[in-house]
């Protein structure tokens, strides 16, 4: 796959990699887990639990990226059915 980051095997690195690619493109963690080539609940179980314990304050940073994408998610999927409709 094109676009691919390799990822680390130490956890805590991936999860800290993870977390900032989150911040700095506002990503969601399905972009996230495409991008770095893992499963969304690789991803999810990474900043939820591992990072939590890790660094505090990324994580803190990340939450609110996550609970905006959580919180916007109804109005993506109202437009991604919008569009399939229209045809675009």
């Amino acid at each position: 796959m094109l676009g691919v980051v390799k990822m680390r095997t130490n956890i805590e690195e991936r999860a800290c990699e993870l977390a900032v690619y989150i911040i700095e493109n506002r990503a969601t963690v399905r972009s996230a887990a495409q991008k770095f080539g893992i499963s969304k609940s690789t991803v999810h179980k990474d900043l939820s639990e591992r990072l939590k314990d890790y660094n505090r304050s990324l994580y803190l940073q990340v939450k609110a990226v996550l609970d905006e994408n959580k919180a916007q998610r109804h109005l993506r999927g109202g437009m991604a059915t919008r569009k399939k409709y229209k045809g675009e």
